[in-house]
């Protein structure tokens, strides 16, 4: 569209997309520096005279710039814009937006840096000069829309002639999403890849890709037949061939698509809208195939395919339909495996491998971020499910090894991997921002003996794909409270495995054995504080954290977990009726934990106490240092103010004072201090200037707030701002494990308070 045109000709939707690129600041991508550059010596360091060591030492030993420069995790997005999606030959200028939108896939959904480089480069010689130059920036290429036949061209010659991978992903990336499409579908349809027959509408990059990849997996050639806007590529046709085609060429009369489709069992559309029509789909094989991935529109709408075919699997390139083929399903982790073991290049082995596992990942249960991806039922492995979500976390999981096990088999792995589980668990670390630090947790979770969580939601999806990844991983025994039909059908229909009696307990609160035990317990408990009678009964069949808290106190489970409904404060007023608080504690407190690129901080108490004293302060402060130990973290408490070592004195700063008083009594062996700024907790350095003799060394990973305010704002406002993971609320002080987390909390939060419940209830029952 050029400024010439009326701004009306545009859809709500493309002026929203104009918008989204043109602010706050053009474009998608920025660069940031990774060092402090904050003084003198840091930019000695960065430039000159510092950099001139790691140039000498690459210079000696080119090997090492993995090691000093950014290399080994930057790839190079390479266009010369002559087929940029469905726009055709537009040129590298106007391929920048979807350069740019490339680099910002492969970062969020596999950390690798990228730049993007538009080249004006129609002819292939100047394209194979210009992209080999940059070998020496880049630690793999991915080419990306140039039309074929000069992309296989382009490919081949840059495969010999450079030392990293070079990878073209329409060709590629779309071959293995399809191919694992298709073992799945054929495992459905109970046919063998060596005697079906496939037929092509496109004879493109991706399709003669897709074609090459099938054949590796044991198709035959003699069974594959390709139609383009030519008709069918027969021996002895001249418009639009090349030797790519060769290998499929047929000695037949047949010249159109409706004279090749009968019998087919898998259609390849890599076409044009409307180029299957119905009638056709009648003559193709039982329980076929259909991989119509034109886009925006395909070769068959799956709406008309499926009124034909009932008996149909269908994919498509759409987001909106089931089976979407979307090659952000595997290019970020095939190249996360490749640069991790510093491979030469990506080799058929290599993409073998990333079939497999992204088919086999299919087959598993959905994850709970795959399955927020759909809408309505979770869909499980079958035909409307033979390939993953381009969301589902463990993608990275299971390609990226597999890719890199490959690379390091088949000796293209300049760095193989020596550990496979530890690199395994890296991964997982940045899937799950909170690997890191609960690590230790999990680990003694699993160790652990007290091991009976219940839950008070137990009917919510967050809570059974929870127990399901609970019992998978040997963390805890699940407790759910709920309704059985309501249960059993939300396991159903989000495709979990787990079972009540099997893999769980399952406490009915509609009819449970035990109400009238838990009736006059509550009143025993909570009878001289208000509760009557009539009060309890309604409360032990309605209230599914006043039955946890019952049956937490009763022996029956070991810790409890509630809140993902309703409001903090009603969920906390009843944990404190029923569990109580440990001896000399003297009031409950919520510790919250915030991973941030830059570390890991505790804050508290950001939940409970409104205003709470310094006896009370300097008594969290203590309990939350010991939970912080759980983690194998030693703690750094400042409490904050908005004075500065004795700055101000107001009725706050005097509060914080005294609290660090107490704590220094309390807890002598504990690093913690104050009154003092935020900047002063965080830099030790700012800190000397004030006050040189602080009891904190080093940075502070504990900040205690003087009120919940203050508590409250600081945690969300920082968690918004730098997009960081909540860990809790962790409640202190109860006489047993019991949570209280919010509605907020996503599955892996429940996954990850569970495991802390279990290791405070084992090291409770042990000690």
């Amino acid at each position: 569209m050029t400024k010439k045109q009326d701004k009306t000709e545009r859809s709500e939707f493309d002026e929203a997309a104009l918008f989204f690129h043109r602010y706050p600041s053009p474009g998608k991508l920025e660069i940031q520096a990774t060092k402090p550059l904050g003084n003198q010596r840091d930019l000695a360091l960065a430039y000159s005279p510092g950099v001139a060591v790691p140039c000498l030492a690459i210079h000696d030993d080119p090997a090492s710039a993995a090691d000093y420069t950014a290399r080994a995790n930057l790839v190079g997005v390479v266009s010369n814009g002559t087929a940029v999606l469905g726009l055709g030959n537009i040129g590298p200028l106007a391929s920048k937006p979807v350069m740019e939108g490339k680099a910002v896939l492969f970062k969020k959904f596999a950390g690798i840096d990228v730049f993007d480089i538009e080249i004006d480069a129609p002819e292939i010689e100047r394209m194979v000069e210009t992209i080999a130059a940059l070998e020496p920036t880049f630690g793999g290429i991915n080419l990306e829309d140039i039309k074929a036949p000069e992309c296989f061209e382009v490919e081949e010659r840059l495969k010999k002639r450079m030392a990293i991978p070079v990878f073209h992903d329409d060709q590629h990336g779309t071959a293995i999403i399809v191919a694992a499409a298709v073992l799945n579908a054929l495992e459905l349809a109970e046919k063998d890849i060596a005697a079906v027959k496939i037929v092509t509408s496109g004879a493109g990059a991706a399709a003669i890709a897709c074609l090459n990849l099938l054949v590796s997996l044991g198709a035959k050639p003699d069974n594959i037949w390709i139609t383009d806007r030519h008709g069918v590529a027969y021996i002895g046709r001249v418009e639009e061939m090349d030797r790519w085609k060769e290998p499929y060429l047929k000695d037949t009369d047949a010249r159109a698509l409706a004279d090749v489709i009968g019998g087919a069992d898998v259609f390849l559309g890599l076409s044009a809208a409307g180029v299957l029509k119905p009638e056709l789909l009648a003559e193709m094989a039982e329980r076929p195939l259909i991989l119509a991935l034109a886009n925006p529109v395909p070769e068959i709408m799956p709406q008309v395919a499926r009124e034909a075919r009932p008996d149909a699997m269908i994919c498509t390139g759409r987001s909106d339909f089931p089976n979407q083929v979307n090659n952000v399903l595997c290019f970020p982790y095939i190249f996360r495996g490749a640069l991790d073991v510093g491979a030469t290049a990506i080799n058929e082995d290599m993409k073998m491998a990333a079939v497999q596992a992204i088919a086999a990942l299919a087959r598993e249960e959905p994850s709970d971020v795959a399955a927020r991806a759909y809408s309505g039922e979770t869909p499980t492995f079958g035909p409307d499910f033979l390939i993953p979500s381009p969301f589902d976390p463990r993608l990275i999981l299971r390609i990226a090894p597999a890719v890199a096990k490959a690379a390091c088999e088949t000796g293209v792995a300049a760095r193989p991997i020596a550990d496979l589980d530890a690199y395994i668990d890296r991964l997982n670390r940045f899937v799950f921002r909170s690997g890191l630090v609960m690590k230790p947790v999990f680990s003694a979770a699993r160790r652990a003996t007290a091991k009976r969580v219940i839950y008070a939601d137990g009917e919510d999806e967050r809570v059974l794909r929870a127990a399901q990844v609970v019992v998978e991983e040997g963390i805890a025994e699940p407790i759910l409270i709920g309704r059985p039909h309501v249960i059993e059908v939300r396991l159903r229909r989000h495709g979990l495995r787990i079972r009540p009696g099997a893999d769980f307990d399952l406490v009915n609160p509609e009819d449970d054995p035990r109400y009238r035990d838990y009736v006059e317990m509550l009143i025993g408990v909570a009878g001289r504080r208000g509760i009557t009678q009539e009060a309890a009964r309604t409360m032990v069949r309605t209230n599914t954290t006043v039955i946890a808290a019952l049956a937490l106190i009763r022996g029956e489970a070991d810790a409890m977990i509630c809140g993902l409904e309703g409001r903090f404060e009603r969920h906390l007023r009843n944990v404190d009726l029923i569990v109580g608080h440990k001896p000399g504690v003297r009031d409950l407190s919520a510790l919250s934990m915030l991973i941030m690129q830059r570390g890991v901080t505790f804050f508290t108490d950001t939940y409970v106490s409104v205003e709470p004293s310094a006896e009370e302060i300097a008594e969290m402060t203590v309990l939350a240092a010991a939970e912080i130990r759980r983690f194998g973290i030693e703690p750094k408490a400042a409490l904050l103010s908005l004075s500065n070592f004795g700055s101000r004195d107001t009725a706050s700063t005097l509060k914080m004072r005294k609290a660090a008083s107490l704590i220094a009594a309390l807890a002598p062996e504990l690093e913690a201090d104050g009154e003092m700024h935020g900047d002063s907790a965080l830099s030790e350095m700012l800190r000397q200037r004030v006050y040189p003799h602080s009891r904190l060394k080093g940075e502070a990973n504990l900040l205690v707030f003087p009120d919940l305010d203050a508590a409250n704002i600081a945690l969300t406002t920082i968690k918004q701002l730098t997009d960081a993971l909540h860990v809790g609320p962790i409640l202190l002080g109860a006489a047993r494990p019991a949570h209280i987390l919010t509605p907020s909390v996503t599955s892996r939060g429940v996954v990850n308070m569970t495991a802390l419940s279990v290791v405070e209830a084992s090291q409770t029952a042990d000690g």
